[in-house]
């Protein structure tokens, strides 16, 4: 689905009157209704809750600090925000909530560290943000990978998981890209495009929740600028990091 496609179908899904009335939760809500349906992930007593991806999810974290529920461990992106609402709101579960991204990583390099980074965790619940830079770095890093790169590396990555922890339950991240904002230009597309796809299609394959980033920010251009919500169209500002933490909350129940 490209860029004009998610705005086609965030229109018909908002039936609320004029756009700039539109509220966070509902441009949430009508970014989800472009997500395969059905798919959300309960939260049980006990689960330990992994996000893994790259800068966007790693957001500055101190990865010296090894304890679960801490701030500084958590970084100051969308998964301390959204980490901060499941405690809140789950007091009784004794969840045990970790952020392992690293800056710069694709695929494969998740796959090199996985072994300490995801697996030694043995996480109940692990969402994967990943695909920006698997495409990003073939403009400017000299990276050789391609789209068929990527889905071998990404779907080898979710089968060692599933050999390895059985009842483990994936929770699959939208790459997304705003356009126009430094690092985003048109020459992205339409090639990104098939990153996106590559995504949701196999968080269908693994019956996993989709977190359609992508339509989100598209909604939310409605209500402010692009650089409002992203300072490069890559990594979110604070604002873009909250509506990346209300949109993920909606995969889990």
């Amino acid at each position: 689905m490209n860029q004009n496609s998610s705005r086609r179908n965030f229109l018909k899904t908002a039936s609320v009157g004029a756009i700039g009335a539109i509220s966070i939760p509902q441009i949430v809500s009508a970014a989800m209704a472009t997500a395969p349906k059905g798919k959300k992930v309960t939260i049980q007593k006990g689960d330990v809750i992994l996000f893994q991806g790259d800068s966007i999810t790693d957001s500055g974290r101190n990865k010296t600090t090894m304890t679960a529920n801490t701030a500084s461990a958590l970084g100051n992106g969308y998964a301390l925000m959204a980490a901060g609402e499941l405690l809140l709101k789950h007091p009784e579960k004794d969840l045990k909530i970790y952020n392992k991204g690293i800056s710069g990583n694709k695929v494969y390099q998740l796959a090199e560290r996985w072994d300490a980074d995801a697996l030694s965790l043995k996480p109940n619940i692990l969402s994967i943000h990943i695909g920006v830079n698997d495409y990003w770095h073939t403009i400017t890093n000299g990276y050789k990978g391609t789209i068929d790169t990527y889905i071998a590396d990404y779907k080898k990555l979710l089968d060692r998981t599933k050999a390895a922890l059985p009842n483990v339950k994936f929770i699959i991240c939208e790459p997304f890209g705003v356009l126009g904002v430094r690092f985003v230009e048109q020459n992205w597309y339409p090639t990104f495009d098939l990153f996106r796809k590559a995504a949701r299609d196999i968080a269908v394959e693994y019956d996993a929740p989709f977190v359609p980033y992508q339509a989100a920010f598209d909604a939310a251009l409605k209500q402010a600028p692009a650089a409002y919500w992203t300072g490069d169209g890559v990594h979110p500002s604070v604002a873009g990091a909250a509506l990346m933490a209300q949109t993920w909350l909606e995969a889990v129940k």
